[in-house]
Order: C-alpha cells, then sequence, then structure tokens
C-alpha cells in the first residue's frame, strides 16, 4: 500500500497549493487589467488572459517539481553524510547531538537520558534533525507539489479573468481590483496559517500590496500603450 503522507507532509502540499493559486491571481490579474488599459475589446483581453494562466501554470508547475526535487537531492545527500558519520564516529555523533540539547541550557542528565534514549530508537533521525534541521522519514513529493500547483494556479487565474470579461468595460478594472484584493486577502490569511507565521497581519497586508503595485505597473504600461 501506498505510504500515507504526514502532516507536514499534507501542510506543504496544501501551502503550494495556496500559493499556487496567490500566483495565479496575481499574474493574470495584471495581464488583464494592463491589457484592459489599452483597449476595450473582450476578446482580446480574454486570449492575454488564457494565454497567462496556460503559460503561468506551466511554469509553476515546472518550478515547483524542479525546487522540491533539488530539495530533496539535498537532503538525501545529507542522510548519506550523516549514515557515514554513525559509521565511523558513532560516539562523536552521540556527543554531538548531546551538546546540542546542553546549548538549550537543558540540564545534563536529562540531556543525557534524551540523547541515549533517543539515540538508541533511530540515531539517523536524531542526527539528522539536529545536525540539518529536517526529519530523513518526511520527504515532499515533487510530484505532489507539481500536481498541486497545476491545479491551483488556473483556478486562482479563474477570478481576474471572470471578472474583468463580465462587467462592462467602464467597471471592469475597479470591480477587477476590488475581487483580486479580496481574493488575496484570503490567500494571504491562508498561507501565514499554514506556514505558521506569527505576524499575520503584516504578511497578509504584504501580500496584498504585492499585487496591487503589480497590477498598477502593468495599468500604467497598458495606458501608456492605449490608442
Amino acid at each position: 500500500m501506498a505510504k500515507k503522507m504526514s502532516l507536514s507532509q499534507k501542510i506543504n502540499v496544501l501551502r503550494a497549493t495556496v500559493m499556487g493559486a496567490n500566483d495565479g491571481i496575481i499574474s493574470v490579474a495584471a495581464i488583464v487589467i494592463g491589457v484592459a488599459a489599452a483597449t476595450n475589446n473582450s476578446y482580446s483581453i480574454l486570449i492575454a488572459g488564457l494565454s497567462g494562466s496556460l503559460a503561468g501554470t506551466i511554469s509553476m508547475c515546472m518550478g515547483e517539481y524542479v525546487s522540491v526535487s533539488s530539495e530533496k537531492d539535498s537532503q538525501r545527500k545529507a542522510i548519506a553524510e550523516e549514515k557515514e558519520r554513525l559509521k565511523l564516529n558513532f560516539a562523536g555523533e552521540y556527543d554531538y547531538v548531546k551538546q546540542k540539547y546542553l546549548d538549550q541550557d537543558i540540564d545534563p542528565k536529562l540531556a543525557e537520558q534524551a540523547t541515549k534514549e533517543l539515540m538508541d530508537k533511530d540515531a539517523l533521525a536524531t542526527g539528522v534533525q539536529e545536525r540539518y534541521g529536517f526529519n530523513p522519514r518526511e520527504f515532499t513529493s515533487p510530484y505532489a507539489a507539481a500536481i498541486s500547483s497545476f491545479i491551483s494556479f488556473p483556478l486562482g487565474s479563474i477570478l481576474p479573468m471572470l471578472a474583468v470579461t463580465l462587467f462592462p468595460p467602464k467597471q471592469r478594472i475597479v470591480a477587477t481590483v476590488i475581487a483580486v484584493t479580496i481574493a488575496l486577502v484570503i490567500t494571504g490569511y491562508l498561507a501565514v496559517v499554514l506556514g505558521d507565521n506569527p505576524r499575520r497581519t503584516k504578511s497578509v497586508v504584504r501580500n496584498t500590496i504585492s499585487g496591487l503595485l503589480t497590477m498598477g505597473v502593468t495599468f500604467l504600461i497598458g495606458m501608456l500603450l492605449k490608442r
């Protein structure tokens, strides 16, 4: 049977999904607003949005796959190095883990007990966790990350395309900005919750402002190119 994902792996995939949707919203909103500022032709705006959505979906999907695969390769190298250390100098690794606990002002007797129990239970996992900061039993799947982006990016791009095409020409830009702003607040909040970021308000505001600035730049470019 396929191995089930741990909670942390699920959270990483969910976070990639939320950020994929966030990027889809910002990227396509910037494209359609820029084009809408240059022309009132709804067909041209829709084609530009669809093209941006397709290109962004492929780019995000491949980018996530390459990024997570590279991280996984680095983690595998770290695991191999730790295996070699344990094989050649187990006592040295034992002392290293114990010192890590002592550096956290843990009582020496408790540090000795914790080190012994953890090293006896799973020396490799303990050594990797303390030396490199990740659990060697948990890897984020590059396929899961790629698929989540492949689905979430186009889903996020639907909102700005609908807003810019369904509203009348005189209202479409304002309506799109309002819809996108609300969506960015939601995705920004979900991202900080999944990432356990204590500065939630600041992160949400930063995410929203970055999206508004991106749309503002493309809007100005569209106005400059308007016929």
